[in-house]
């Protein structure tokens, strides 16, 4: 299974200002597409209860699954045999259980698109081999860092792509 990060900084290092700040809107278009390409591409993205708040909709043309507290949650990812694209699913499954079942489903890649927790949360865990990070040409001074815990982990640069004339993306991959 392949499992990489998709996520837009800004030059300064930040993902949004806070958790309130929708992590749509402060984008180029440029990345906006570059985001729907890849991970229309991958059929799903993961991403925290905080992240989806902000988007609020399930992302077209994928499997949505969100990380929630909320074991009452009505459609759980480990429930089900089948994963419906437009649709949003929930799990509080560890990193590579959920890789496990998305594998068992068909699945052969997933992007991790956020917020901090849940990217620092996939580090942790050793199952990302890749990171796709878009700079934009936007300073916040302060706000979420990319990941909210220290790790110590190396990364090769596979490819630098400028996406505009202000806005580049950084392939890393996980060494």
């Amino acid at each position: 299974m392949h499992c990489f990060i998709i996520v837009a900084l800004t030059a300064d290092g930040f993902i949004g200002r806070d958790v309130a700040h929708n992590s749509t809107r402060w984008t180029s278009k440029e990345d906006a597409a570059w985001f729907n390409q890849r991970s229309k591409q991958a059929g799903a993205v993961v991403m925290g209860r905080a992240t989806y708040d902000t988007i609020n909709k399930p992302l077209p043309d994928r499997v949505t699954i969100v990380y929630s507290r909320d074991a009452d949650e009505a459609r759980l990812v480990k429930n089900q045999s089948k994963l419906e694209k437009n649709q949003i699913y929930y799990t509080q499954a560890k990193p590579k259980d959920l890789l496990n079942k998305l594998d068992e489903l068909g699945f052969n890649e997933v992007a991790i698109c956020g917020g901090s927790s849940i990217y620092t949360m996939f580090m942790q865990a050793g199952v990302t081999d890749k990171l796709y990070l878009t700079v934009e040409p936007v300073l916040f001074g302060d706000g979420i860092k990319l990941f909210n815990k220290k790790l110590n982990i190396k990364l090769k640069l596979k490819s630098v792509k400028q996406l505009s004339s202000q806005t580049i993306l950084l392939e890393y991959i996980v060494d």
